[in-house]
């Protein structure tokens, strides 16, 4: 199947004024009758399937008027955006099947449980979960969501009726509705009456941040794993509700390419997924191939898209006994769009998306019965290697900081995963776990092939090249302490009521209190402290007061000298630990062992004013990850500032600037880069990330010349169609390397380990300073932990530094080479960015 199908070509050479005159006939097969008591898409939205975009608002309108109209559909709201747009989805079944629904799921979850072989794979219900657009400016799928109901609802015959007793469809018609909507509008707001194909149409070239993503810009098809996004958290409960067997994701690509249908490049799956999934995801290619071949699309398949990231729409599903099916469709990215294929219409491309829908259900319908018995064999056999495998689960947790490791175990949570309480304090290889702030997760449960996907370390691959990242260890990410176990011994009762922490004030205080800074939500803590007009110092050592250690980095808020009485200080502090998951202990005295609380070692902490550099040049991605971080976990006001404006901005009334990577060195010229270096020298904090490197450099701002490594490699004895994959064996897509700390650095405060994980998808490496007290984060000198990284780049960095921080005459100028806020799942290095935030004047 690896090939372009050449096929007719007038297929997609559509004109112009025949895309005015599409209807729903378009799409729908005509070799059967549809009811006519069900209302047509025009008929709800007031245009046709393809001639505008479809807003969210007019999607939900139509879904929810399809629901009542038909008996075959059920609708339910499953949460809300970050916009505050409905989660739909869709049950699509017999109104037979529908009586009896929750017996259905409970006989179908069923086969995935101990005793599944004595259940009649013959008589179940195959079940099917379809999605679409989970990039907003991918939009056919959504558009063609809207036929695809009409379809199931209305369509009469036998053939259906016999399909939809055998069959329940979960059928969720937006996967990202702010996305969606945030294109819908560009897409119409730039449409013409005389439809223009020509490339440079403005409609073909949004403005940033675009479509793409969700409301704080996260690609959401990376999330499935994680599960930090609300639009996530409502698919993947479904998911797990029903454990469908086959899911599929549809997408769209590149103007100039056809249509692609899994599989993938078969070399880059990941070695968690049984070869069986492959051969039956091979198999419905063949029904895809047959539907498209049939309305003379091209396509093809097994090339350029993997299945090894476990976060991604079409594999999540292959590591949970399901068949994920990756649909991706030339996008015309407006109405009409020239392309090598010739003229490209959006109805050609819903209707790709249409037709591979319907070819879907008609492998599931063919092959269900091969389908239910491969999920129940997959269940079957994981446990069987679970109880045969020396290691009976994991351990993971942080002896002073249990707010990281009950983020982790909400992830654990959300996918079902049982988990366990630690019975006691134990040191296990050196690290010491303590009860309360840790847990025990065996692997002699339903699916032990998942818990192994989230903690496993792995640095050896079949092939080089990969789609997204090659490592996402959850404990590493988290930046926690974990373990293999060969005995559950240490596993105390499971948690069955996972509930979230507490805080508390130890006692009123009429001198001091004090906290470390230790816990996850401590800078949103300090934050609020600062934001209530309260006095608050940092301790640049470590010191014993009252019988109990206090680390580098512990907050001291003095009693006297405060806008608010002892009796309200005490409340209000009270009220900061409930809401933080903080401990925080009154002091009766400020003598201490070590440095007194007077002393000149705790410096004032400065209430903080942060902006951010967004638009034109940054990366959308980057940005949304601080914003969000800001913005939902640390309740901090952070003021965007766009490209376009930001030369006439008064940078004055800000204390941090940050500078998230952008798409080159020339993120601002040279007015803005002057702007910036005068706002430092008085007094700012400029924070940058990734390649801005390279604009620091550019712009005189840090001395890198000399420090940063190039990658010289010459190619030798590379065939000219091997350069791709020479050129993309070099890139570090995504992986997870050890670096030691000086705990004593202000930007390492808060951490209790010597050494920490840091995610990298660059190739910047700095080589360190000659100064060991100017390298506090550097990589060791065999760093990775996990993934993928190539020979040459893995010589350039070892011993080589992350991070840098020059001063430049009151102010500091702050690099990061790797990215602390990855994805809003790596918890384990989002507080650096909170160090260089509060602490950035201390450096």
């Amino acid at each position: 199947m690896k090939a372009i199908f050449t096929l007719l070509l007038f297929a997609i050479t559509i004109s112009a004024a025949a895309q005015n005159d599409v209807t729903l006939d378009y799409y729908l097969p005509q070799d059967i009758s549809y009811d006519s008591a069900i209302p047509k898409p025009t008929d709800i939205i007031g245009h046709e399937v393809g001639e505008w975009h479809i807003t969210h608002d007019k999607l939900v309108f139509y879904m929810q008027t399809l629901a009542k109209a038909s008996d075959r559909i059920t609708i339910e709201t499953r949460g809300e955006t970050f916009e505050g747009r409905p989660l739909l989805l869709l049950t699509v079944t017999s109104t037979k099947n529908h009586q009896n629904l929750e017996e259905i799921r409970k006989n179908h979850l069923a086969l995935s449980e101990t005793g599944s072989t004595s259940l009649d794979t013959s008589k179940m219900p195959i079940v099917v979960y379809q999605g679409f657009s989970i990039h907003g400016n991918e939009p056919s799928g959504s558009n063609a969501s809207l036929a695809y109901a009409y379809y199931l609802a209305a369509a009469q015959g036998a053939e259906i009726d016999a399909m939809l007793d055998n069959m329940v469809i979960l059928l969720d018609p937006s996967f990202n509705p702010d996305g969606l909507q945030r294109f819908a509008y560009w897409a119409n707001t730039n449409r013409s009456q005389n439809l223009n194909p020509d490339r440079n149409e403005r409609e073909y070239h949004e403005v940033w941040p675009g479509g793409r993503t969700n409301h704080y810009w996260f690609d959401m098809n990376r999330d499935w794993l994680p599960v930090q996004l609300p639009e996530s958290r409502a698919r993947i409960k479904t998911f797990h509700k029903w454990l469908p067997n086959i899911l599929t994701d549809h997408h769209e690509m590149g103007t100039n390419s056809t249509f692609f249908f899994q599989p993938g490049e078969p070399t880059r799956v990941n070695p968690l997924t049984p070869k069986v999934n492959q051969e039956l995801t091979a198999e419905i290619g063949t029904y895809h191939a047959k539907a498209l071949d049939k309305i003379g699309s091209l396509y093809y398949s097994e090339e350029n898209y993997d299945d090894y990231y476990y976060g991604k729409g079409s594999t999540f599903p292959d590591v949970n006994g399901s068949i994920g099916i990756l649909f991706e469709q030339g996008s015309s990215r407006g109405h009409i769009q020239e392309s090598e294929n010739g003229i490209l219409t959006f109805p050609f491309t819903i209707r790709n998306q249409f037709t591979t829908a319907l070819s879907t259900i008609d492998a599931a319908k063919n092959m269900r019965s091969k389908i239910l018995d491969y999920q129940r064999k997959f269940y079957s056999d994981i446990k069987s290697e679970a109880s045969r495998n020396k290691t009976k689960g994991y351990v993971f947790g942080d002896s002073k900081d249990a707010s990281k490791a009950w983020h982790l175990a909400e992830i654990l949570n959300r996918h079902k995963i049982k988990f366990h309480e630690l019975a006691s304090d134990v040191t296990i290889s050196g690290k010491s776990y303590k009860k309360g702030t840790s847990y025990v997760v065996p692997l002699n449960q339903k699916n032990p092939r998942l818990i192994n996907a989230m903690f496993e370390k792995r640095t050896t691959f079949a092939d080089s090249l990969f789609y997204d990242v090659s490592a996402w260890t959850l404990p590493l990410s988290f930046n926690l302490d974990y373990a293999e176990l060969n005995s559950l011994s240490n596993a105390g009762n499971e948690v069955s009521n996972f509930q979230p922490l507490s805080g508390a004030v130890s006692g009123q205080s009429n001198y001091a209190y004090l906290f470390e800074w230790h816990e996850y939500y401590t800078p949103r803590a300090l934050n609020a402290i600062l934001e209530k007009g309260l006095r608050a110092k940092t301790a640049k050592s470590p010191f014993s007061l009252e019988g109990k250690n206090y680390d580098y980095g512990t907050i001291m808020i003095p009693v006297q000298n405060q806008n608010l009485s002892p009796k309200e200080l005490h409340i209000f502090l009270s009220e900061i630990a409930k809401d933080n998951q903080l401990q925080i202990t009154g002091v009766a005295t400020g003598l201490t062992k070590g440095i007194d609380l007077g002393s000149n070692d705790f410096d004032p902490v400065r209430k903080q004013k942060v902006a951010i550099l967004v638009g034109d040049g940054v990366r959308p991605y980057d940005a949304g990850e601080i914003w969000h971080l800001f913005d939902t976990r640390y309740d901090m006001k952070i003021t965007k500032i766009d490209t376009k404006y930001f030369n006439s901005v008064d940078l004055g009334k800000y204390t941090d600037l940050i500078l998230p990577s952008g798409w080159g060195s020339n993120i601002l010229d040279k007015k803005g880069a002057d702007k910036i270096k005068d706002w430092v020298r008085g007094g700012g904090t400029l924070i940058g990330y990734r390649n801005v490197a390279n604009w620091y450099k550019k712009n005189g701002m840090m001395k890198l010349e000399l420090e940063l490594k190039k990658d010289s490699m010459v190619a030798k004895n590379i065939a000219f169609d091997q350069k791709g994959d020479f050129l993309g064996a070099q890139v570090t897509g995504g992986a997870i390397f050890e670096a030691k700390q000086d705990r004593s650095h202000p930007i390492n405060y808060g951490y209790k380990n010597n050494k920490i994980s840091l995610f990298r998808n660059t190739n910047i490496y700095i080589k360190p300073d000659k100064n060991s007290y100017n390298n506090p984060i550097q990589y060791t000198n065999d760093p990775l932990q996990s993934g993928y990284i190539s020979e040459e780049n893995a010589e350039l960095i070892k011993n080589s530094v992350p991070f840098k921080v020059n001063r430049m005459g009151r102010g500091r100028i702050i690099l990061f080479t790797d990215n602390t806020n990855f994805r809003a799942f790596w918890y384990g290095t989002n507080k650096l960015l909170m160090n260089a935030i509060f602490f950035g004047q201390m450096m």
